[in-house]
């Protein structure tokens, strides 16, 4: 039995990624609907400077820690977090099962042309059969409706969302009930990484906490400020709870 662990304000599930994948498969086979979440430095930040995006967080069913710096940060703190979940990882093995399982995906997000590279590459890697359906991200408030038609009547188990936050948590919050698939997962910039667009950093980055430095590097202009900001930001909360647990 796993425990849930507060860190900086949130609840995360203290799962490895094993007994994530354990959990997520019970609620498919089960029929169950779940949201699948995660907490990186980024998101932290987000969630103490927005009640409402930190609201739909907390409403997930499972929060994993996708971030080694949030690993870092709560072993510091003195309660860790077991390992860390990332979302392309778990994203990668749900796909795998399903092929086994035999899940149908619907994969929601990213330029037209990043998405159906996605979806070719797993139908090559997999098989058709997986595919419940694609579309692209780049839609408005208007069509949303018809894109949830168009996610069930595919009768996918999964849906990926590759959205950036809180784009991805907005429309999982406003359409969750609405969804007849067992799992809603938003998987951020995946595709991209999954198509060729984006390079992901090496293993000894993403095990260093240096993910964002890899990203940086490749998109300055893009996330230069976020990170900047995020980051130092992240620092200073996790400092203060350090020294608010020593009082």
């Amino acid at each position: 039995m796993y425990r849930k662990i507060d860190f900086l304000g949130t609840e995360v599930d203290n799962l490895s990624m094993t007994e994530t994948l354990s959990l997520i498969e019970t609620s498919i086979e089960t029929h169950k609907k779940i949201v699948r979440e995660d907490i990186n430095a980024a998101k932290i930040v987000w969630m103490h400077n927005d009640p409402q995006f930190q609201k739909m967080i907390h409403q997930a069913d499972i929060i994993n820690a996708d971030g080694q710096s949030v690993i870092f940060a709560s072993k510091l703190l003195g309660n860790p977090i077991k390992e860390r979940v990332s979302g392309i990882d778990l994203m990668e093995k749900l796909i795998a099962r399903s092929h086994k399982k035999e899940w149908k995906i619907f994969f929601l997000g990213a330029q037209e042309e990043v998405i159906k590279k996605t979806v070719d590459t797993y139908e090559q890697k997999f098989s058709k059969k997986i595919i419940a359906g694609y579309h692209h991200g780049y839609f408005g408030p208007k069509e949303e409706n018809r894109i949830i038609d168009l996610i069930n009547t595919s009768n996918a188990d999964i849906l990926f969302i590759g959205m950036p936050s809180p784009q991805k948590e907005y429309f999982t919050d406003k359409h969750f009930k609405h969804l007849n698939c067992h799992l809603v997962m938003g998987v951020g910039g995946s595709f991209d990484v999954i198509a060729g667009k984006v390079k992901r950093a090496p293993v000894w980055m993403q095990k260093s906490a240096l993910e964002w430095l890899y990203r940086l590097i490749q998109e300055p202009r893009k996330m230069w400020k976020r990170y900047l900001y995020t980051n130092s930001v992240f620092i200073w909360l996790v400092i203060k709870e350090k020294i608010m647990n020593n009082h």
